[in-house]
């Protein structure tokens, strides 16, 4: 099965990224940035789960786990400010959601 599915994936025109790379790590955040922006999941869900999944550590996301720490402070926080930080995760993530996948999967 493991030698059959790169190659089923190609024919195909889909990319295997290996799960422990960084671009396999930078292609679950897309995913779930492009499920944000077409409204599955809420602004402060995708910051939570980046910030469970790869912390600080992802330069591609590390802006966005920051924001979950903003969230974390904003437990006595107004509407205005959770709405100030959402404003902030969704511009965050746009540029995170591609047209079309890119890049070398290696």
């Amino acid at each position: 099965m493991h030698d059959l599915l790169p190659e089923a994936l190609d024919e195909l025109g889909l990319i295997l990224y290996p799960i422990a790379s960084e671009a396999g790590r930078e292609a679950a955040a897309r995913e779930l940035a492009r499920r944000m922006m077409a409204g599955e999941l809420k602004p402060w869900e995708l910051t939570f789960r980046i910030n469970q999944r790869y912390g600080h550590e992802l330069p591609l996301t590390a802006r966005l786990a920051e924001l979950d720490d903003e969230y974390a402070f904003l437990e006595y926080g107004g509407d205005e400010e959770v709405a100030q930080i959402d404003a902030e995760v969704t511009t965050e993530a746009h540029p995170r959601v591609p047209a079309e996948p890119t890049g070398d999967p290696t």
